[in-house]
Order: C-alpha cells, then sequence, then structure tokens
C-alpha cells in the first residue's frame, strides 16, 4: 500500500491529524491528541522527549508519524522547524537556559513565565487565520446579543470579553453557570456565541455550542486543538496555542486574541449604518 504524501504545512498538518484522529487505536490516539496540543514543542523536543511526555513508547509515536504520511519524526520535526525557524529556536534557548540555571525564586519564575507568553504570542502571530478571524468579527458585529462562555481556565477571558462589550455598548450576555444556572433559553434568531474551551475541554462549554448549532446560530469558538469538539460543530475556529512552564498554561495569547476581537467587533459595529 502507497503511503499518502506528508503534509507540507502547519496548516496541512493539522487537517490531517484530524482526518487520522477518528480511527486511531488508543495509544495512537494519545499521540495525537498530545501532539495537537503541543505543536510549539514539536520542533525543539526530541522523539523520546516527546514520547514520554506523551505517555507512549518512542516506537508508537514513529507509527503515528508514520500514518501522518512522514517518513520519521524527523521528518515532521522538520516542517515545524522550517515554519517557526524565526521564531523558536531563541525563545527555548532561553527557557531552557532558565530551567537550568533558575533557583526556583519568584523573579526566575516571572522570567519562565514572561518568556512562555513570548513563545505563545509568537505562534498566534504564525498561525493565526485572519479569515477565520474577519468572517468572526463579522459574524459578532452583525449579531442581535453576543452570548459568552468560558469556564474554568477560560473565565477570565470570557469576563473580558464581557467587560469590553459593555464598554462598547454591544449588547452581551455572559453564562457564567453560577448557581447551575442555565441561560440556553435566552438565545435567539440573530444572536452569535462566542464559545472558549482548552482540554481538558469544559462539557457545558461543549454543550451550549452544540445548542447554539442546533438553532442555527453563529458559534466562534477560541479552542486550542483540532482535537477539540468545537471543530466539529461546523463554528469558526479560532485557534490559540499556549505555551506552558511547569504544566501551568497562561492565558497570554488568548487575552490577546480576545482583545483584538474585542476590539474589532466594537469598531464593527459603529459603523454599520
Amino acid at each position: 500500500m502507497s503511503q499518502r504524501p506528508a503534509p507540507r504545512t502547519v496548516e496541512a498538518f493539522h487537517a490531517r491529524l484530524l482526518e487520522a484522529s477518528e480511527t486511531l487505536p488508543k495509544r495512537l490516539r494519545q499521540c495525537a491528541e498530545y501532539l495537537s496540543a503541543n505543536t510549539d514543542r514539536i520542533a525543539v523536543s526530541t522523539v523520546a522527549d516527546m514520547a514520554q511526555a506523551a505517555g507512549v513508547q518512542p516506537s508508537a509515536l514513529m507509527r503515528f508519524c508514520k500514518i501522518l504520511g512522514f517518513s520519521g519524526y524527523t521528518e515532521m520535526q522538520r516542517l515545524f522547524r522550517d515554519a517557526y525557524s524565526q521564531g523558536w529556536p531563541d525563545y527555548a534557548t532561553r527557557l531552557k537556559n532558565l530551567r537550568e540555571s533558575g533557583a526556583g525564586s519568584p523573579s526566575a519564575l516571572l522570567a519562565e513565565f514572561i518568556d512562555a507568553g513570548r513563545m505563545s504570542l509568537e505562534n498566534l502571530a504564525n498561525t493565526v487565520d485572519s479569515r477565520s478571524l474577519d468572517k468572526a468579527v463579522k459574524l459578532l458585529a452583525e449579531a442581535e446579543m453576543v452570548h459568552i462562555i468560558g469556564l474554568r481556565r477560560t473565565f477570565p477571558v470570557a469576563a473580558y470579553l464581557a467587560y469590553a462589550f459593555e464598554k462598547m455598548s454591544v449588547p452581551a450576555l455572559l453564562h457564567d453557570a453560577v448557581g447551575k444556572l442555565d441561560r440556553r433559553h435566552a438565545l435567539r434568531p440573530g444572536d452569535a456565541l462566542i464559545a472558549i474551551t482548552f482540554a481538558p475541554y469544559s462539557a457545558e462549554t461543549v454543550e451550549l455550542a452544540e445548542v447554539a448549532r442546533g438553532l442555527d446560530l453563529p458559534v466562534i469558538a477560541i479552542t486550542d486543538t483540532v482535537m477539540s469538539p468545537l471543530q466539529k460543530l461546523d463554528a469558526t475556529v479560532l485557534s490559540v496555542a499556549e505555551v506552558d512552564f511547569g504544566s501551568f498554561r497562561a492565558l497570554s495569547a488568548t487575552l490577546s486574541l480576545a482583545i483584538a476581537l474585542a476590539v474589532a467587533v466594537g469598531a464593527g459595529r459603529r459603523i454599520e449604518p
């Protein structure tokens, strides 16, 4: 059986990953989920490091690379090194040096998170889909009411969007699940929903997005990977990958995206006749 050609762009890689994920056995699906959530590490990590982090054997990761069409991990890594050659090495080197030399002081931790934030922002700049962003702004600017949901780690982003829209006189409703109140019945024709969730995905957020799509309302999904359940809802997807330090992930890139989205929507509504 002839092997399919390897993806030649990062966008094609994500599309192939999503396509392959539906039929993978457990271990290979672990590879898919980890790579999807940590594409920032592929360019600077060995196959052994990536396999250990994913909780699989290196042989499983090598097999997964071949399923995607690559000859092995090296060819897949080359794709990401070529794509991010201007941004990743310097930041990765700085992070590595800080880990090796830092004593865990608050100042050292701050430096770590600053560099992780810079990497996240660089990744966003390299990967943002301007067409999806333009479409999201248009849909939200035309909406009668903008509904927003983002729980747990993404709640600060949802709360900021609600605050910004309020200040710009954009009708908005924050679905915060306080008291387990269910506000899905507030969804009306002409409205739109911003749904924000990262792995592990919020069931409540996904459920509200499904309800909105069932009502034929546009959904703007701010999420992290092609494995996200929001990818399957015919939503307008804005992808964000946050670099972590010590298994903690900040929201540097996500908040920057949210600020840009809110301001663009506010400006778009003001120029409407």
